[in-house]
């Protein structure tokens, strides 16, 4: 499976550098601003949205579960690093002929820290608005194709980033009813503030 994760990687990682737009392109997306600040803005714009009392806190809800679901992804992943390290794909180690158009992360390279943060909010805003979510896994699948493209990650690191993501929105939303009366509290009082 390496071999055939190796050989996407490099399939994908060869198409940068032979056309200047697209390489502009992929940089600025696999950048740590345009992706997670743009999802970061869509949350706040998200907590304001609806046109009723319970949209607005349906979708309230939707960002904790958000934030919840990306905390949880990063914590998962910093304690699977703990055990595994996977070299990046431009790491001399890999001995791979890689573009790299991206600054080199020092980091594990599995599971893809930032493609879990971004599919954890992702998937968590779709589990409370589907057409507003599929924005954002949209947004979360470039930032993934962006990252295997620049030569950060191979593609069984975004997968894997992906997929941990999944299980702990999963796990968020089965929890959602059990920690309810937090967010409850916190939107009640953010209104009494007049900020939701």
């Amino acid at each position: 499976m390496a071999n055939a994760d190796e050989k996407i990687f490099l399939w994908i990682n060869g198409l940068a550098g032979h056309f200047t737009p697209v390489d502009r392109f992929i940089q600025w997306a696999v950048s740590d601003y345009l992706i997670p600040v743009s999802m970061a803005l869509a949350l706040v714009g998200l907590w304001f949205v609806g046109n009723d009392k319970l949209t607005r806190q349906r979708h309230q809800i939707g960002v904790f579960a958000a934030l919840a679901a990306m905390g949880l992804s990063n914590l998962s992943i910093l304690i699977i690093n703990q055990f595994y390290f996977r070299p990046r794909p431009f790491d001399p180690l890999a001995d791979l002929d890689v573009t790299l158009l991206f600054y080199p992360p020092t980091d594990s390279s599995f599971p893809s820290n930032a493609v879990a943060a971004a599919f954890g909010i992702a998937f968590s805003v779709w589990g409370v608005n589907h057409r507003i979510g599929t924005g954002f896994i949209i947004g979360a699948v470039l930032y993934s194709f962006a990252r295997i493209y620049a030569g950060v990650h191979y593609p069984l690191d975004v997968i894997g980033g992906a997929f941990i993501a999944l299980v702990m929105t999963f796990l968020v939303f089965r929890l959602r009813d059990l920690l309810q009366p937090l967010p409850n509290w916190v939107i009640k009082a953010a209104r009494i503030l007049c900020l939701a």
